[in-house]
């Protein structure tokens, strides 16, 4: 063999284990199954990056949805149009009584005011005649007392008297008594030994009380 022939061989020989180192190195594939990426990076194979999400569609419930599922997923029951007839005229029948029992103590309240008022203006016109009854039976002569006329006088005031007390009528307590601007009228001052500065000294006109509230305040001289 010639020398140039030599060379020739060493030369193909050179190409061949070039082109096998080439190919070797592009075709390298990753271990368990990973292939490269053009930049020569290892990528998982497609089919086992599919399959994960896959399975966890079949075999798991996202639980987001699953809580949608329980609060949404059971629908209302529909009612009855007969139960729910019946719910609304029981609301109205209680929302009636209650009305109805609300102006049952209204109307009392105004029942009972309105009598109030009643019985005080007749109380009111009945203490002129009271008074005139005392005047008459203070002004009687010594001698005309015990007589059957006044005897009969007395016994008319006295049960007038009786009559009002049951009604509710009282007379204020006035002569030798604190003076109370809630129960008294103060007309005058007066000198008096006898009691101490601020108390009543003498009751001029009688003052009188129907159920704890004041119908006629008393007239009185209060000592200065």
């Amino acid at each position: 063999m010639s020398e140039e022939n030599r060379r020739e061989e060493k030369a193909e020989q050179a190409e061949d284990i070039m082109r096998e180192a080439s190919e070797n190195s592009q075709s390298q594939e990753a271990p368990d199954g990973f292939g490269t990426n053009p930049d020569g990076e290892a990528m998982g194979k497609p089919e086992e990056q599919d399959e994960l999400p896959r399975e966890e569609e079949q075999g798991q419930e996202n639980p987001r949805e699953s809580s949608k599922k329980g609060f949404f997923g059971k629908k209302k029951e529909k009612k009855d149009p007969k139960d729910a007839q019946i719910e609304e005229l029981t609301d109205r029948l209680k929302r009636n009584m209650a009305e109805f029992d609300n102006f049952r103590k209204r109307t009392e309240k105004e029942k009972s005011a309105m009598f109030e008022i009643g019985a005080k203006d007749i109380i009111e016109r009945i203490l002129p005649v009271i008074d005139n009854f005392e005047r008459g039976l203070n002004s009687m002569p010594e001698d005309a007392k015990g007589t059957p006329f006044a005897e009969g006088m007395e016994m008319i005031y006295k049960q007038l008297l009786k009559n009002l007390e049951e009604a509710g009528v009282k007379a204020i307590e006035a002569a030798g008594q604190p003076f109370d601007p809630n129960f008294h009228n103060a007309v005058m001052q007066v000198d008096s030994e006898e009691f101490e500065s601020g108390v009543v000294a003498q009751e001029l006109l009688k003052g009188y009380t129907y159920r704890d509230s004041v119908v006629r305040h008393s007239m009185v001289a209060v000592v200065s």
